[in-house]
Parts: structure tokens; C-alpha cells; sequence
């Protein structure tokens, strides 16, 4: 296999995976071929020169870091101003919280530009290049305009919108038009292949000229569905660790008398968090049975706090879970127990087996790996139940969940209380199914999957 090179805003050491990030699902080939990883060192120089940043290189084992530092006016134009504030909202259906200034788009560009100068001299005639996500769609068009030939693929993490949605980004043709730089384009889902397919098709007269190729711009791209997966047996290896089991007895004990729910997101607004608590306050009044019974243990991660968006999402937040407390709680038992923290990784498949069902439900989501995490903790004996928002990537191949609508709040409710009163075998055949899903498609297949097609892609 050819060396692969890695490129992504932010890198991971390989020595010391996360696991479940992109550090595992790569980490092993990066290894195995001596490749190399390279991205923005998260330094931002206040007083640097805009196109411009000091590479660090190191070695980490066989593989090359190459760590990019970026100037204040770089990182504020791509970072915050474009990437996070424009593609990001508008990728998951939110226009209405898109800042669309000219000058973020040509910092984006300029930092585009920059990977590229930096990272041609690192590369190989051979190598396979594989770029990530949103912050770096026009990459290979300017490597492509430095003379690089090699195989270039990108998977987009996040949802790609439909085309109407998508044409409202200002310079959206140049956006799209970049894709077609690139041998392979690889999206979550397959709804997101085919937002890709009518894009193309209406705005650039694309013409498909082979399985899930197209041709426009006097080049032709291969787009397919590569949804990525979780390494199961190293969750579960996770949740069998001193931490984990900790965690689990710690929570089961202090617990023992509810029916624990559990939700484990970062604090963003594609997450849907004030709609899942309004849902569980319609749960405690249309069916009381559940007060002094059932606990929603809510961790919502601090996420881009500087913002004003995610700042008002967790004052909303707050006074939800602050009401519903108020109103249902006493002194033996509060309804939410919310934690505006990060829980440390190694605990969290003991906090899932301690739940009786999860609560996934984002407005919008390129995949969602919680979902598949808490079906991999869970005890396949006495398994809980996945509650899903259909607007979650993972809903393509979890169908065994209970699917909900997150707008919903009375029908999310009804879901809620199906999975707190499941019998014991449909829960568990639920599980088996799912399980069985999240270890076919796991985030081996998804890496090996995509190389391949990338290797056969010309």
C-alpha cells in the first residue's frame, strides 16, 4: 500500500489515540505505512504574518507530525469566521445563524493556500493523500494548482444540506466547484450522497459517467457513502477497566432506586438539547408514573463558549433544567441532574450500562458515535434502549432504535416512555441487531473502505 498522508485542521499523536476519534480510526494504517499527519498546531500567533505560520516537524514512532501554526487574523478569518461560522450553521440547517462576511472567505482561502505551500515539499509521488472535513474543502484544488498528481480523497464528518440550503452560501459554486479537485469525495450517508447528486446535477449540469461518478468542471469525481464507525472490542475492553467499572457501581449504587436516561453531547445547537428537556418535562406530565422513577443524567460538554449562539443555547439550557427541577423536584429526588463539564472518556462506558435507555436526539448530525458507543456498553443480558433522532446520520444503519422526530416533543415523549417500559426480549433483540450493525460497519471498515476506493478511484 502507498504511504498515506493524513491532513486535518487539528492533528493526534498516534502514541496516545482517543478512542472513537480520528486518531483511531487512522492511527493504525498511519503506522503501518510510515505515513504522515499534518494540520494546524492550535498555536495562534497574535502578531504573525496572515499566509503565513512556522511548520513544526516530529516524529511520533513511523509517523511524520506536521503541526501549522497560524497567525490571529488567519485563524479568526478561516477558523472562527468561515469554517465555524458559515459552513458549519449552514451544513446543519441554520442559516439563520450564518455570518456571511466577505473578508472570512478569503482567509479561509488564504489558509487553504497555506496548507498547500506547506505541505507540498512533505509529500511523495506515490503517496495516497487523505484530507478531513469542512475547514479544508478547497485543499486539493490548490495543491492541484502547485502541480500535485497524486490520489487525493476528502470526507466531509459533517451532514451536507440540500441544494437549496447550500446555494445560499455566497460563493457556493467555487465551494462545490473544489470537490471536483479531488479522485473521491466521501459523505456520512447516503442522503448525503444524494444532496451531493442534485447539487451537482442543478447548479453545475453535471452528467453521471459511471457507479457513483461525476462529471463537471472538465473533471470527473467519485462520491460515495463511507458511514464511519466506533472500534466496539476497544470500548468494550474500555468498559471492562478499572475506571469504567468504577464508574458504573459508583452510579448503579447512588442510583438504586431510579430508571436512569442519559445524554452525552457537546454544547452546540445542532444537538438539540433545550427540545430533548422540554420532551422529558412532557414525559413527567403525561406520564406521572415516571416521577420519583426516572433521572435524566445530562452532560453536555463546553463547546466554542465565546460564541454568542452557544452561549445563549446554555442559558436556555439552564433555565429548562432549572424549571423542571422546581416544578417536579423535592428533596429526594431531582428529574435532571445536568453537568456542563466533559466526563473523561475512560468513565463513560460505565455511565452508559448504568442507563436504562439514551438519549441521542440531535436536530441535525453528520453520524453521532454516542449512539453507537452506549449500544456497545451495554450488557447484551439486560441491554437499554436506544431512543435516535432520524435527523442523525447513524439512523441509516441503526432502524433497531426507537427513531424519533426531536421537533416532536409529545411523540419524542411517547418514545421515551416505550423505551423505559420495553420488556426484557425485545430490548435485548434490539441490542443483538444493532450490535451486530456497529461491528460489521466498524471504524476499521470505514478506513479500509474508503483507502481502497481512493486506490481504485483512476
Amino acid at each position: 500500500m502507498s504511504r498515506l498522508v493524513v491532513v486535518s485542521n487539528r492533528l493526534a499523536d498516534p502514541r496516545k489515540p482517543a478512542a472513537g476519534g480520528l486518531a483511531v480510526a487512522l492511527g493504525e494504517t498511519l503506522r503501518r505505512t510510515g505515513g504522515v499527519w499534518f494540520g494546524w498546531s492550535g498555536k495562534v500567533v497574535e502578531d504573525g504574518t496572515p499566509g503565513e505560520g512556522a511548520l513544526h516537524v516530529g516524529q511520533a514512532g513511523s509517523v511524520t507530525l506536521a503541526e501549522l501554526d497560524l497567525c490571529a487574523e488567519d485563524h479568526d478569518a478561516y477558523y472562527r469566521g468561515y469554517a465555524n461560522g458559515v459552513l458549519w450553521p449552514v451544513f446543519h440547517y441554520r442559516l439563520d445563524l450564518a455570518h456571511f462576511e466577505a473578508g472570512h472567505l478569503g482567509g479561509y482561502r488564504r489558509v487553504n493556500q497555506l496548507f498547500a505551500r506547506k505541505l507540498m515539499p512533505l509529500l511523495k509521488p506515490d503517496d495516497l493523500i487523505w484530507i478531513h472535513d469542512y475547514h479544508l474543502i478547497p485543499l486539493a484544488a490548490e495543491l492541484r494548482a502547485m502541480g500535485c498528481s497524486n490520489r487525493i480523497g476528502f470526507f466531509l464528518h459533517i451532514p451536507l444540506p440540500p441544494q437549496q440550503i447550500l446555494a445560499a452560501i455566497p460563493s457556493h459554486e467555487w465551494l462545490m466547484r473544489a470537490l471536483f479537485a479531488y479522485d473521491l469525495v466521501g459523505f456520512q450517508t447516503e442522503a448525503d450522497l444524494l444532496h451531493f447528486s442534485h447539487y451537482v446535477k442543478a447548479e453545475a449540469t453535471a452528467e453521471t459517467v459511471g457507479a457513483s461518478q461525476f462529471r463537471a468542471f472538465n473533471s470527473t469525481v467519485q462520491a460515495q457513502a463511507f458511514p464511519i464507525g466506533i472500534d466496539v472490542d476497544d470500548f468494550q475492553r474500555l468498559g471492562r477497566a478499572r475506571e469504567a467499572r468504577e464508574t458504573f457501581e459508583t452510579t448503579r449504587q447512588e442510583y438504586s432506586r431510579r430508571r436512569l436516561l442519559i445524554g452525552v453531547d457537546r454544547l452546540d445547537y445542532s444537538k438539540g438539547l433545550p427540545h430533548r428537556i422540554r420532551a422529558f418535562r412532557e414525559l413527567l406530565l403525561q406520564y406521572p408514573e415516571n416521577r420519583h422513577s426516572a433521572t435524566l443524567l445530562q452532560v453536555a460538554s463546553p463547546s466554542r463558549e465565546d460564541v454568542d449562539a452557544y452561549a445563549d443555547i446554555q442559558r436556555e439550557l439552564e433555565s429548562l433544567c432549572g424549571a423542571i427541577n422546581g416544578d417536579y423536584g423535592d428533596f429526594g429526588w431531582m428529574p435532571i441532574r445536568y453537568m456542563h463539564r466533559t466526563v473523561a472518556r475512560k468513565r463513560l462506558p460505565g455511565l452508559y450500562r448504568a442507563c436504562a435507555v439514551a438519549l441521542v436526539t440531535p436536530l441535525r448530525d453528520g453520524m453521532n458515535l454516542v449512539a453507537k458507543e452506549f449500544v456497545a456498553a451495554q450488557d447484551e443480558n439486560d441491554p437499554g434502549v436506544l431512543v435516535l433522532s432520524r435527523f442523525a446520520g447513524a439512523a441509516e444503519q441503526m432502524k433497531e432504535a426507537l427513531l424519533v422526530n426531536p421537533y416532536d416533543t409529545h411523540g419524542t415523549a411517547q418514545a421515551i416512555q416505550h423505551a423505559l417500559q420495553m420488556p426484557l426480549e425485545e430490548r435485548k433483540q434490539r441490542h443483538a441487531a444493532l450490535l451486530a450493525g456497529i461491528r460489521e460497519f466498524n471504524v476499521h471498515w470505514w478506513c479500509s473502505s474508503f483507502l481502497q476506493a481512493l486506490e481504485q478511484s483512476r
